[in-house]
């Protein structure tokens, strides 16, 4: 019987496969991953997860950068790249001209417009009020399209917006096509405007700007246009200055509030230069920097508060650019004199003119009916 039960027992051993397993649970069963060939640190990675790139770097297609360091991120999800457009954005910048402190990547057919970038902040004069050693390590991008533009600089830059600056990046993005971005615009005004940006962020390295003030110096050192004045002195008249607060923590998006809010900027750092100095500019930067914040350098260098400093602004601003100015400005007094003198002779002519049609209404014809023989009528007395 034992002998019997030791055979059934052999026989049915001999039936399971050779070094058979449990059958795998049956949580978060699916198909079985494809094995991978090689360790992981040499595959490819992920079109849809990317690390950020550097700053001297192109830019990743995949990852967003903001904007602006004072404005929220962006809502919608990056693009997930495919192979055929990874190809074509790596081809967006082919080159590249160092200079000092930064480099000017290009696309194809840019190669003169990047050089005339590259000597342009080259031979550009010191920022003033700023170190000399700032700003280093700036990437100057010329977007070759609108849709390179946008990915650059983090995807939804206004309408207007004919440069951009990225100061956590140290990236300036530049249209180098034709586009209504860059209408009405002097382009080498753009180019130090957005340079004073990166440069003065980092003479405040960490530091809340207020966006005004960071608006109002790039402004003021790169030449902010005067002849559009006429603006200032409309919103005085109409009473819609708006407080400095205000274009702190909202800067208009539509390009005629965005023009008026950029000049009233430009002239808030003018008053501080004009009314204190350049030097004096210097040395509330470089408090700034030491002490952390701006209302504290601010008492400390120009002995006022923010609310007396846009109240003295504002006295400062209608005076200088009000209508009375416009009277007491000698070229512009002489040039509306000259209009006054050319209405006055032609109402002149106009009432000299009336006076010479009335002499001639009431003046005898110079050839009237008695004075002329009539040849029908015999001549000498009549008989009767």
């Amino acid at each position: 019987m034992g002998v019997a039960v030791a055979l059934i027992l052999a026989f049915v051993g001999s039936l399971a496969p050779a070094g058979a397993q449990e059958p795998p649970s049956t949580e978060g069963s699916g198909p079985p991953a494809p094995a991978q060939e090689g360790p992981a640190s040499a595959q490819e990675p992920s079109d849809s997860v990317r690390a950020p790139s550097a700053s001297a770097q192109e830019p990743s297609d995949s990852v967003r950068v903001p904007y602006a360091s004072n404005q929220e991120p962006s809502d919608s999800v990056a693009p997930v790249r495919t192979p055929s457009v990874r190809s074509d954005r790596s081809r967006r910048f082919v080159g590249g001209i160092e200079g000092p402190g930064f480099i000017v990547r290009y696309g194809e057919g840019d190669s003169l417009r990047a050089e005339a970038v590259a000597e342009a902040l080259s031979a550009q004069p010191p920022l003033p009020a700023l170190s000399d050693s700032v700003p280093v390590g700036v990437t100057v991008l010329l977007a070759p399209d609108e849709n390179a533009f946008r990915l650059a600089s983090g995807g939804r830059p206004p309408e207007w917006s004919a440069g951009v600056a990225i100061p956590a990046l140290n990236r300036i993005v530049l249209p180098a096509y034709a586009s209504d971005r860059a209408r009405g615009t002097d382009r080498w005004r753009v180019v130090r405007h957005e340079w004073a940006h990166i440069a003065l962020h980092q003479s405040l390295p960490g530091l809340r700007i207020p966006r005004w003030f960071d608006e109002g110096y790039a402004q003021w050192v790169s030449g902010w246009n005067r002849s559009e004045a006429w603006r200032l002195r409309l919103r005085l008249a109409l009473g819609r200055t708006p407080p400095l607060d205000s274009l702190t923590f909202r800067f208009p998006v539509a390009r005629a509030m965005a023009q008026d809010a950029y000049l009233l900027s430009a002239t808030t750092v003018e008053y501080l230069v004009e009314a204190s100095g350049e030097e004096a500019l210097t040395l509330f930067i470089e408090r700034w920097r030491e002490v952390g914040r701006f209302d504290t350098a601010l008492r400390e260098i120009y002995g006022v508060q923010t609310a007396q400093l846009e109240e003295d602004w504002r006295a400062w601003l209608k005076k200088r650019y009000g209508w009375l100015s416009v009277v007491t400005n000698s070229s512009i007094a002489w040039l509306m004199l000259a209009v006054v003198v050319l209405v006055l002779v032609r109402i002149r002519r106009g009432y000299d003119r009336e006076r010479l049609a009335r002499l001639r209404a009431t003046e005898p014809p110079e050839a009237p009916d008695y004075w002329v023989e009539r040849p029908d009528e015999p001549e000498g007395p009549l008989h009767g």
